[in-house]
């Protein structure tokens, strides 16, 4: 009984673990949310982003006067939300990235797209820590080396590594509770 406990005591390890490995969330146009109002210019705020497969958007919107159209980039470059690949109409949606490219879109509501409120996602695969180059020493009195690392992304050097090693123990654990459960029952 105390096996079948501990073993159960893994299990919620494991889950917990295996969340970490989940991608970021986004909220496109960060507080101001999915807005016509011309607050947000969301390819300006796109472009500040480091978008990865994995990783999830929340439109956040009134839906009495927006909507939430994924679009092709023709019909994104036109403003046309007539042939939508998808529709989203709830006020809070969530759209998870799941492949590399882009992803266009837009709102609906007439007039909306015109005024900006459209955005291209650019989507791209996670950078494994072992392909992170490490800042080679610069001569005494150069600064190649700095400004180097200000034109890496931060979330690139940051966040993937933690990222990355939490699903490898989360897979670590998941192997081991298999092997326990197997070998037990």
């Amino acid at each position: 009984m105390a096996l079948r406990n501990i073993a159960a005591s893994v299990l919620f390890v494991m889950m917990v673990l295996c969340g970490a490995c989940s991608g970021a969330v986004y909220r496109v146009g960060d507080s101001d949310g999915w807005t016509s109002r011309g607050l947000v210019d969301y390819n300006k705020w796109a472009s500040t982003k480091d978008f990865h497969v994995g990783d999830t958007l929340i439109f956040a919107y009134n839906n009495q006067f927006h909507n939430v159209m994924q679009v092709s980039d023709q019909d994104f470059q036109s403003c046309n939300a007539t042939s939508a690949i998808a529709t989203y109409t709830s006020g809070s949606d969530t759209f998870t990235l799941k492949r590399p490219g882009h992803f266009y879109f837009l709102c609906g509501a007439p007039g909306h797209c015109q005024a900006g409120q459209k955005v291209d996602i650019k989507v791209t695969l996670p950078v494994p820590e072992s392909l992170i180059p490490s800042p080679s020493p610069s001569p005494y009195g150069s600064s190649s080396s700095a400004s180097h690392q200000e034109q890496m992304s931060p979330r690139s050097t940051l966040s993937s590594a933690p990222t990355l090693n939490s699903c490898k123990l989360g897979f670590a654990v998941t192997a081991f509770v298999l092997g326990l459960l197997g070998f037990v029952f």
